[in-house]
């Protein structure tokens, strides 16, 4: 209520008392230093991209394995090939100490020549055959034998061979002697012996030729190859007996056989081919006396 102030004779109204001001709490410090600006420009690109929020963190998770496990594997790498050269420095700087050696020595460095190089593509290994010579001269008979083979080509298509031996001496082939066949191995034992009459005089001018086959029912055989052994150069004061290596097939013999005559005719019409064998001579003699 308004006061009668007796000295001014005025009523006063009193002061209006109001509530204290409401103390509000300071602001929250924080210790972030991210960028307003930047914080709003990756949400606007996240509410962009139609993926739920824990998608894309799962994604972004996944990329950061694989960007730490090829750093890895850089760095691993990197370890290896300095080890790498570590050891190849090594190598160079690793001295041979000669101080041991007695006598006098030299050393360099030496290339094979090329015809001493065996490439392997080049030469196809064809096998080892043991044989054994023996001449006896009061009987004037040479006696070959065919031990056995070893390591010989396979010829069939399985991998294997049907190996059989024929031996023959040039340029008589009045004789042509062959071994058993041996079914699908490449290392057949023979043990045959063959015996040719041969003068001495005749000895030194012949040729014994042993060649391996490999067997085929239905088809020509195959050769696998040959050994051709000159008698002139044996030492024949002993028995011969050694492994080797088999050869290339010759690819003729220069040897007479003789003249052979014979005729042809074909007549169309009929499709009919006719042979007809008139005569022969100057044949190679294949008996013992001298003909055939």
């Amino acid at each position: 209520m308004p006061v009668v102030d007796p000295i001014a004779n005025q009523m006063v109204t009193p002061p209006l008392t109001t509530n204290p001001p409401l103390t509000t709490n300071p602001p929250l410090t924080t210790n972030s230093t991210l960028d307003p600006a930047a914080v709003g420009a990756v949400a606007a690109i996240l509410n962009k991209i139609p993926l739920p929020l824990w998608a894309i963190y799962l994604i972004a998770a996944v990329g950061i394995l694989l960007v730490l496990l090829c750093c890895l594997c850089i760095c691993i790498k990197c370890c290896c090939k300095k080890k790498k050269k570590k050891k190849q420095q090594q190598k160079k700087n690793e001295k041979i100490n000669m101080g041991d050696v007695n006598g006098k020595t030299t050393s360099a460095l030496v290339q094979p020549d090329v015809a001493d190089v065996d490439y392997g593509s080049t030469k196809n290994q064809r096998g080892k055959l043991l044989y054994s010579l023996d001449y006896n001269a009061a009987q004037s008979e040479l006696n070959v034998g065919i031990k056995q083979a070893d390591s010989l080509m396979a010829m069939d298509v399985g991998g294997g061979s049907d190996p059989y031996v024929k031996v023959y001496l040039c340029p008589e082939k009045s004789k042509i002697f062959e071994t058993k066949v041996f079914k699908s191995t490449l290392n057949p034992v023979f043990n045959d012996h063959f015996s040719f009459q041969l003068s001495k005089a005749s000895l030194l001018k012949s040729t014994v030729v042993i060649q391996v086959f490999d067997f085929n029912r239905f088809s020509k055989h195959n050769m696998i190859g040959e050994l051709r052994l000159q008698l002139s150069s044996v030492d024949w004061n002993h028995v011969i007996e050694e492994w080797q290596d088999l050869g290339e097939a010759a690819e003729f013999e220069e040897e007479e056989l003789g003249e052979i005559c014979f005729s042809l005719r074909y007549v169309p019409s009929a499709a009919k081919l006719t042979v007809v064998i008139l005569e022969a001579k100057n044949l190679k003699s294949m008996d013992i006396g001298g003909s055939s």
